[in-house]
């Protein structure tokens, strides 16, 4: 009797615990109130509307919203109202709603830019994207759109507060980003194509230099280029000089060395920002235990705990580039790729007199011949 009154009490804690942790988080706080204490018809629509917003009724808070526009066009809450509606959208958090949002935030960058919420709105913007990223092989929409708003958060408003955390956002993206190249570049090189290898896995590394497997890329790409015999050791010294400059305490450090003896190359110098900035990651990366990677198999979005937390993020779309094994003429870096030239004529009647040049006839005989009488 006794264990049975003390699950019935267990269980009514508990429903209380929970009814009261519903109390609790029923009303979301909305981050850009109007403290401002005033009877103006215009503010008792805004803070109905706030009120309606914080307790997630998104259309309800949209309709006074509008009303307060439609009707006080000239409201020095005008801005803000645009706003709320934009978070509104935002906070509802669906597909429709995230893309909704996102153009109603853009609209208020461009009618407000000199507002300090311009800043948040664009942040915003990037998170819309950073929240709907896509594993590093699968889509990449929503990764290229998170990077150019993240970045475009950091080149519009560089010194708001919303800065740093963009910038940590954008080296998230880039990570999963130089994550898809790194897996093209090594699957390239499992099939043998070790061109195409090399130039993704180097490629990668001068546009994301702060990936968390720059190093794996570089000493893949040295890899390849050995692989594909002496003549291009040239373009197996630069990847691995690289790696020894640029990621010293990488675990291929030693093996880079070794290599570079036997080529009697002089391992190079290495940079001292590099080796802090690499320490530092080594010392502060995260790492992705056994149970999530299990669950990360089925998990829709990256696993993004390795990013760098350290350094400026690339401020430039991704460049493609040209494997080392195709002619300087084809690439369009010597010469030209046919026998093709340009200049400027010298005689305005060269088109009049002259016979073309692809014709395989004399001008007479090309004329047909006058009929017989």
């Amino acid at each position: 009797m006794k264990f049975q009154n003390a699950i019935r009490n267990a269980a009514a804690l508990a429903v209380t615990l929970v009814w009261f942790g519903t109390l609790g988080c029923g009303r979301h706080a909305y981050d850009n109130p109007i403290a401002k204490a005033t009877e103006q018809p215009d503010k008792v629509l805004f803070d109905k509307a706030i009120v309606d917003l914080e307790h997630n009724r998104f259309e309800v808070a949209r309709i006074t919203l509008n009303a307060l526009i439609n009707t006080y066009d000239s409201s020095e809450y005008l801005a803000k109202a645009k706003l709320a509606i934009a978070d509104s959208w935002y906070r509802e958090g669906d597909s429709r709603g995230l893309a909704q949002a996102e153009a109603e935030y853009k609209d208020f960058i461009l009618f407000y830019p000199t507002m300090e919420e311009a800043a948040e709105a664009q942040e915003k913007v990037c998170k819309i994207h950073y929240s709907q990223l896509d594993k590093a092989d699968r889509d990449p929409l929503h990764s290229i759109r998170a990077e150019e708003e993240c970045r475009a958060v950091l080149t519009q408003f560089p010194n708001s507060k919303f800065a740093p955390e963009a910038e940590q956002l954008l080296r998230n993206v880039q990570e999963n980003l130089a994550g898809a190249e790194y897996k093209v570049g090594k699957f390239y090189e499992t099939k043998g194509s070790f061109f195409p290898a090399a130039n993704r896995l180097q490629t990668l590394v001068e546009q994301y230099p702060l990936f968390s497997q720059a190093d794996e890329a570089l000493w893949s790409a040295a890899t390849a280029y050995n692989r594909l015999g002496d003549r291009w050791e040239k373009q197996e010294v630069t990847q691995l000089s690289k790696l020894l400059r640029e990621y010293p305490l990488s675990m291929h450090a030693d093996a880079a060395k070794t290599r570079l003896k036997a080529l009697n190359v002089a391992p190079p110098e290495v940079d001292p920002v590099a080796y802090a900035r690499m320490k530092y990651e080594l010392e502060n990366r995260a790492s992705i235990g056994l149970w999530s990677k299990f669950w990360g198999t089925f998990a829709g979005s990256p696993n993004l705990a390795t990013s760098a937390k350290s350094g400026a993020p690339q401020m430039e779309g991704l460049r493609p580039s040209i494997p080392a094994n195709v002619p300087p003429v084809a690439a369009g870096t010597a010469g030209t790729s046919g026998d093709v030239t340009v200049s400027n004529a010298s005689d305005s009647t060269a088109l009049d007199t002259n016979p073309d040049a692809r014709s395989t006839t004399a001008p007479d005989a090309a004329a047909p011949a006058p009929p017989q009488k």
